[in-house]
C-alpha cells in the first residue's frame, strides 16, 4: 500500500495505451498492478489481495465477464469497476447484476477513475453516499457534455452544474470529492476558453448568432417587463458571480418570490468599465465611444471610468421608447450612501424605474488585494461565497429590500461581470502607457505568452474602441494573471490566489441575470 490510497488491479489487453492513466493514480498515491489477460489477473488475485480491479469488458481470449465470474468465485467481496466500451448502461447492468461496484465507459478519463476508486476505498470518509454518487452519475453527463463541444446555451447549462455541485459538495465538506470537482472545473474551464476564442469575434459581427450579453441585457431581460405604475427596482451588484447569487438567493427568498432565472454573458474585457457601461448604454464599447465621445474613458485616460452610467440608461430608455417612465439612478459605493438608501426606499416606491448600482462585492474583491485581512478572510470560493453572505445579510440593500418586500414591486438582481480566482502567473511586457490590469490588458508593441491569452491586434473587432493606433487588447485564460517581469517573484506571491477579472473564464463571463416579484 502506498500513502494509504489503496491498492488497485487494472486488467486491460491494451493496458499499453493507459500508461498515462496509471501514472496519473500513482500520482494519487495509489499502487497500481497492470495486466494485459485475465488468465494472468486470475493468477494474481490467488497469491495477493488488492482493494479494486478495473477490469476490460473486451478482451480477447477470456473475456472481462468470465473474468468477473471467476474472480468473485474466489473473492466475492472484492470491488470490481467494468471498463467498457458499451454506452447502453442499462444492458451492462443487466448483464452483470450487482456484481460490480461501477463501470466506466470508454475513453476513461483519469478523474473518473479517481472518482470511481475514491467511492470505493474511501467510502466511509466520503461525504453522505447519496452526494458522491449522484455526482458521480452526474460526472459523467458533465463530462459527455464537455466532449461533445457544447454551444452557448449548453455553456449556461454546464457551469450552472458545476455551480451547483460545487455548493453540494462544500456543504458535505469532502476535501478529496472537492478536489475531484475542481478538477473537472478546471477541465471545463479549459475548454470554454478555447470556446470563447473560436467565437467572440463572430457574436460581435453576427449578434444574432450570439448569447445574450451584456449590452443587450436591460433591452431583453428587462424593458419588457418596466410600465408605468409598477415600481421596479433594477438591482446592480457588482462583480457577482453565480454561485454567490446560489448563496444569497436563500435569504433573499423568504421575501421574494422568484420568476426566472436566467444567465447572460459579460463582455470583455470583464471589467466594470466595458461591461458596466455596455450594459447602460444598451451599446457595445466602441459604439459608446462614438455616441458619447466625451463621456466614454479608455483605461489609459484620466477620469472616472463609470461616471456616465445614469445619463448612459437615460439614453436606453430613450431608444427603447420608455423615457416616460420615472426613473431614478443609485449608486451605493459605501456604508454612508447604503444607510441613505435605506433611509429613503418609501420615496423610491413612486419611480417606475429605480436603478441601484451597488460596489460592495467590488470593494471587497479588490480589497482582497490590498488588505492581507481580506486575504485571510477570502482565500477561496467557499470562504468568498460566505463573506458575500454575511455582508448580505447584514448589508443596507438587504434591510431595504425587506422594507418594501410587502409593496407589490418587481426586483430584478444582475451584476456586471463575475471573478475569478487567480493561479498561474504568465509574463507579460509593454511600454509604460501599457494598463496595469492582471487580467486584461491594453497597448503598443505588447509581448505576452500567446498560449495565455485571447489576443485582438484590431480592438474593434472585440467591439471596442481603438485607444490609439496600433493597440492591441489581450485577454487572460483561465486562472492566469499577467506579470511584468521585473520584481516578478514579488508580484506573482502577492497577487496569487487573490479573485481578479477582465479575462476569460466562467466565473468572469457567465453571470445571474434574475426577475423577481413581492410574495
Amino acid at each position: 500500500m502506498n500513502n494509504n490510497q489503496g491498492e488497485i488491479l487494472w486488467v486491460d489487453d491494451e493496458i499499453d495505451s493507459l500508461k498515462s492513466q496509471i501514472m496519473f493514480l500513482q500520482n494519487k498515491g495509489y499502487e497500481v498492478n497492470s495486466l494485459s489477460n485475465g488468465h494472468d489477473a486470475i493468477e494474481l488475485l490467488k497469491e495477493k489481495m488488492v482493494d479494486v480491479v478495473l477490469l476490460d469488458e473486451s478482451m480477447p481470449g477470456l473475456t472481462g465477464l468470465e473474468t468477473l465470474a471467476r474472480i468473485k468465485e474466489m473473492h466475492p467481496h472484492l470491488p470490481v469497476v467494468m471498463v467498457t466500451k458499451n454506452e447502453a448502461e442499462n444492458i451492462m447492468e443487466e448483464a452483470i447484476g450487482s456484481q460490480i461496484s461501477d463501470y466506466l465507459i470508454k475513453p476513461v478519463n483519469p478523474n473518473q477513475v479517481l472518482l470511481s476508486l475514491k467511492k470505493i476505498i474511501d467510502s466511509k470518509r466520503l461525504v453522505s453516499e447519496k452526494t458522491t454518487l449522484s455526482y458521480q452519475q452526474d460526472f459523467r453527463n458533465l463530462f459527455m457534455a464537455l466532449s461533445s463541444n457544447p454551444n452557448h446555451e449548453e455553456w449556461k447549462e454546464l457551469y450552472k452544474k458545476l455551480v451547483y455541485w460545487e455548493l453540494e459538495m462544500a456543504r458535505s465538506d469532502s476535501p478529496e470529492m472537492m478536489e475531484v470537482l475542481q478538477s473537472q472545473k478546471t477541465e471545463a474551464n479549459t475548454d470554454f476558453f478555447k470556446f470563447i476564442n473560436k467565437n467572440y469575434a463572430n457574436w460581435i459581427k453576427k449578434p444574432e448568432e450570439a448569447p445574450l450579453m451584456s449590452h443587450e441585457l436591460i433591452r431583453n431581460k428587462v424593458a419588457p417587463y418596466l410600465k408605468q405604475g409598477t415600481p421596479t427596482f433594477l438591482v446592480v451588484i457588482d462583480n457577482l458571480r453565480y454561485d454567490q447569487w446560489k448563496s444569497i438567493q436563500p435569504i433573499i427568498g423568504e421575501f421574494y418570490r422568484m420568476l426566472e432565472e436566467d444567465m447572460f454573458y459579460s463582455l470583455l474585457p470583464t471589467a466594470t468599465q466595458y461591461c458596466r457601461n455596455a450594459l447602460f448604454a444598451g451599446m457595445l464599447p466602441i459604439d459608446i465611444a462614438k455616441k458619447y465621445p466625451n463621456e466614454w474613458k479608455n483605461d489609459d485616460e484620466e477620469g472616472g471610468k463609470n461616471l456616465y452610467e445614469d445619463l448612459f440608461m437615460k439614453g436606453q430608455l430613450k431608444n427603447l421608447k420608455l423615457d416616460d417612465l420615472k426613473y431614478q439612478y443609485l449608486k451605493i459605493t459605501n456604508n454612508e450612501n447604503g444607510k441613505l438608501m435605506e433611509d429613503n426606499i418609501h420615496n423610491y416606491l413612486n419611480n417606475d424605474l429605480t436603478v441601484i448600482v451597488y460596489n460592495f462585492v467590488d470593494m471587497l474583491s479588490h480589497a482582497r488585494t490590498e488588505m492581507e485581512v481580506l486575504k485571510e478572510l477570502a482565500g477561496d470560493e467557499v470562504s468568498y461565497r460566505s463573506l458575500t453572505v454575511s455582508w448580505f445579510e447584514h448589508s443596507p440593500l438587504f434591510r431595504a429590500l425587506k422594507k418594501i418586500a410587502d409593496k407589490g414591486i418587481q426586483l430584478f438582481f444582475t451584476t456586471d461581470h463575475g471573478t475569478v480566482r487567480v493561479k498561474q502567473p504568465s509574463k507579460c511586457v509593454g511600454d509604460r502607457h501599457t494598463t496595469t490590469n492582471l487580467r486584461y490588458k491594453h497597448g503598443r508593441n505588447l509581448q505576452y505568452e500567446e498560449k495565455d491569452v485571447l489576443a485582438f491586434r484590431d480592438p474593434k473587432l472585440a467591439g471596442l474602441p481603438t485607444p490609439n493606433v496600433s493597440s492591441t487588447f489581450i485577454f487572460a485564460k483561465e486562472d492566469v494573471f499577467l506579470c511584468y517581469p521585473n520584481n516578478y517573484n514579488h508580484y506573482v506571491n502577492y497577487y496569487r490566489n487573490t479573485f481578479q477579472h477582465g479575462g476569460v473564464s466562467l466565473e468572469e463571463m457567465i453571470v445571474p441575470i434574475i426577475r423577481m416579484e413581492s410574495k
